[in-house]
């Protein structure tokens, strides 16, 4: 299955930094008063979309995911920063697929067959290519032989903006099964950082 894990330095920012954004538009200080009405004002900025103090705090994750839930997250660019694992700059030294976990088992066993099929073609182009085009011409262009099962690493960061923005479109019954399940790992773990430091502006945007 594709997954997910926090990276680098995990996030920036928590409910209150978002508050304060919006509040520097008149006063911008936090005493107890109002710390006591952040949460309010976090679901007023959300249901009238007054979207950009959500932009002030930021996720930042390492996944591995296959190629169509790769295509899916480079739709989301707009306050999403997205580097990749690259078969063009290196050959990739153990290749992982995607298997499908609502698929029959005999399925299943047919697309790990494949993909391993194809990771021996492309090993064995990348050998027979680099001494005819060179090894950086072998290297970008053996992929083509890999599956859109194959897998690789990204590293990915969001604003809390984009990051709602996503989860509302790619939590829905409607997405496709891995990009849906990404997404809710990774909301997971958002709700789960020590001391849910988001807990009021995940509620404001009622995830």
């Amino acid at each position: 299955m594709n997954t997910v894990e926090w990276t680098g330095d995990k996030y920036y920012g928590n409910d209150e930094i978002h508050a304060l954004s919006a509040w520097t538009s008149t006063h911008r200080y936090m005493d107890d008063g109002k710390r006591a009405r952040v949460g309010d004002l976090l679901n007023m900025l959300a249901d009238n979309q007054h979207n950009s103090p959500f932009e002030k705090s930021l996720f930042h994750f390492l996944m591995r995911v296959d190629t169509a839930t790769h295509i899916h997250l480079l739709k989301h660019r707009i306050g999403v920063s997205i580097n990749g694992e690259s078969a063009r700059y290196k050959e990739l030294g153990a290749p992982t697929a995607l298997i499908p976990a609502d698929w029959p088992e005999l399925l299943q066993e047919r697309l790990r067959r494949h993909h391993e099929n194809c990771v021996q073609e492309y090993k064995d182009a990348l050998k027979e290519l680099t001494p005819i085009l060179g090894r950086a011409r072998a290297k970008e262009s053996a992929r083509f032989f890999l599956p859109y099962a194959n897998q690789i690493t990204l590293d990915i960061s969001f604003n809390f903006r984009s990051f709602a923005h996503f989860l509302g479109l790619r939590m829905k019954p409607n997405a496709q099964r891995e990009i849906r399940e990404l997404a809710e790992q990774m909301l997971e773990l958002v709700k789960n950082l020590p001391g849910k430091p988001f807990e009021r502006t995940i509620a404001a945007f009622g995830y």
